[in-house]
């Protein structure tokens, strides 16, 4: 059955973390599936091209010739919806700042990649889904009870990653005497908050949650589930793309057959993470 041999992946890439929460390697573009090509190809022809993140746990994650995480799970059922099988799909590194310029290029066929559904990004790329809604949230120590929200970082020290504005919109925002501390990456930010030196992280809440089930991190860190942003994750596609009623009828299957859920449980649930029940699963917008 698709969906069990989607969440035996997943499960397979949520134990593989331990060996890998440093990083892996990004140099190799090629999914290494397994089993023989009766069983992982396809009734398309060719391959298609998706753009992933390779560093991020529990979402899109490159561990050598494994690739990892929630976008990669949804990514390999929509392929599968559209006649692609396991050994068809090239996985192509897509790092937030290069987003559009892949879908713009030809570089990549379509992009899930925590690639949020704004105005200013449909002026230039097309989107199906939203699959997701995430929202900005903060990670905490697991014994900590005193930061719930953004006005509890009063005074405080709070960590993201350098160029990005989320930390800087809690100081302007909510709590404008908390001390901002960059990183190169959110990896770094964990370890800084399991060490004492900063008392929060944040970022979009699954990214958060990744973090935390990664298995050198389980039971150290929290989300604390109060998220105050809306973000759409959707599925990034060029412009004169033909696909996306196709990716929204694959991604309504997903969530009505139950995969959905056990998709994100098994790359995200040992956070104890729990999306906002009020926007998720979401229902897929209307294509343009």
């Amino acid at each position: 059955m698709r969906a069990r041999r989607l969440v035996a992946l997943a499960a397979a890439a949520t134990l593989g973390l331990a060996a890998c929460s440093s990083g892996g390697g990004d140099d190799d573009t090629d999914a290494g599936a397994g089993g023989d090509a009766t069983e992982t190809s396809g009734g398309a022809e060719g391959t298609i091209r998706i753009g992933i993140k390779f560093d991020q746990p529990g979402l899109g994650f490159q561990d050598g010739s494994d690739y990892t995480g929630f976008d990669v799970d949804v990514a390999r059922y929509v392929a599968d919806a559209l006649g692609y099988g396991e050994d068809q799909i090239e996985w192509v590194q897509a790092p937030s700042a290069q987003r559009e310029n892949l879908l713009q290029n030809g570089q990549v066929d379509m992009i899930f990649a925590t690639y949020s559904i704004t105005d200013k990004r449909k002026e230039v790329v097309s989107f199906a889904g939203p699959y997701f809604v995430a929202g900005q949230d903060l990670l905490v120590a697991a014994d900590d009870d005193s930061i719930s929200g953004p006005e509890d970082l009063e005074g405080k020290n709070l960590c993201s990653v350098t160029g990005s504005t989320s930390a800087q919109r809690i100081k302007d925002e909510y709590a404008a005497g908390t001390n901002l501390l960059e990183q190169p990456g959110y990896a770094q930010c964990v370890t800084a908050l399991i060490s004492g030196a900063v008392d929060a992280v944040t970022t979009d809440d699954i990214i958060l949650a990744g973090l935390a089930a990664v298995p050198a991190n389980e039971g150290k860190v929290k989300v604390v589930g109060n998220p105050f942003s809306e973000e759409n994750y959707g599925v990034g596609l060029p412009k004169d793309s033909d696909q996306c009623e196709a990716i929204n009828e694959a991604i309504t299957t997903m969530v009505e057959d139950g995969t959905w859920q056990e998709l994100l449980d098994a790359n995200v649930g040992a956070s104890g993470y729990e999306p906002n029940a009020d926007l998720n699963p979401p229902e897929p917008d209307a294509c343009a």
